[in-house]
C-alpha cells in the first residue's frame, strides 16, 4: 500500500525550472508535517525542505530556489525547484510524520516514505 506517491521528476537543463508533487493517503493529511529528501549518486540523502504548521525550513544547498507549499484539500504536498544546478541531481523522495516533526532534518523522524522521482539536471 502506497502512502505517498511522487510525481513531476525528469530530464532538464541547467537553469530549469521543475515542480514536485507529492500525494498522500494517509488518513488526516492537515495533521502531518511534510518534508523532501534527495539521494543523489555515491551520496548519502539528504535534507531538502519541510514544511510544519509553524512554517518551512530548507536545507542550505537549496535555499533561496527551492519552495516547499502544500495544498490540504489535495492532500498533496508541492516542490518548486528553480534555478537547477547538476547537482540537484537525485532522486527526490517525500516523506510525512504525525505531528509534531521536531527535527525536520531528520530522517528517522518520518513515519511515511514516498517511492521517489528521478530528476536529472544536465550542464
Amino acid at each position: 500500500q502506497a502512502h505517498l506517491v511522487e510525481s513531476g521528476g525528469g530530464l532538464v537543463q541547467t537553469g530549469d525550472s521543475l515542480k514536485l508533487s507529492c500525494v498522500s493517503s494517509v488518513p488526516t493529511f492537515s495533521l502531518l508535517d511534510m518534508g523532501w529528501f534527495r539521494q543523489g549518486p555515491g551520496k548519502e540523502r539528504e535534507f531538502v525542505a519541510a514544511i510544519k504548521l509553524s512554517g518551512s525550513t530548507y536545507g542550505d544547498s537549496v535555499k533561496g530556489r527551492f519552495i516547499i507549499s502544500r495544498d490540504n484539500a489535495k492532500s498533496t504536498v508541492y516542490l518548486q525547484m528553480n534555478n537547477l544546478k547538476p547537482e540537484d541531481t537525485a532522486i527526490y523522495y517525500c516523506a510525512a510524520k504525525r505531528l509534531p516533526l521536531n527535527s525536520p532534518w531528520n530522517e528517522d523522524e518520518y513515519d511515511y516514505w514516498g517511492q521517489g522521482t528521478q530528476v536529472t539536471v544536465s550542464s
